[in-house]
């Protein structure tokens, strides 16, 4: 059985589809005789940049909110450092929020 990782990111609407590929083309989201396999979930996104940041959106020391999109998929152990390379290569963000975590399969 292939070693699976859960992969959550959080991207601006505006660069949603542009991920969603990046990370699909790079091996995420595969399952069976699929790609490119995601769940999309819309919400806002909300931080403070800091002394030093250079933010995409917003400036340094005031709050934030955008409204971002969650994605969700699986991505197989092998691909998952080019997974997380290509997401950081189409993400807009200095320091996009994301999470990985293994799970279990059924594939």
């Amino acid at each position: 059985m292939t070693e699976l990782h859960a992969l959550v990111v959080y991207v601006p609407e505006t660069h949603l589809e542009e991920v969603l590929q990046a990370i699909g083309d790079a091996g995420a989201g595969r399952i069976g005789d699929y790609s490119h396999c995601a769940f999309t979930s819309p919400g806002t996104g909300r931080f403070t940049p800091l002394p030093g940041a250079q933010p995409y959106v917003g400036e340094v020391g005031i709050e934030e909110q955008v409204p971002e999109v969650r994605i969700e998929c699986v991505v197989g152990e092998a691909v998952l450092d080019g997974v997380v390379q290509a997401l950081r290569a189409a993400h807009p963000y200095e320091e996009p929020a994301f999470m990985t975590w293994r799970v279990n399969g059924w594939w």
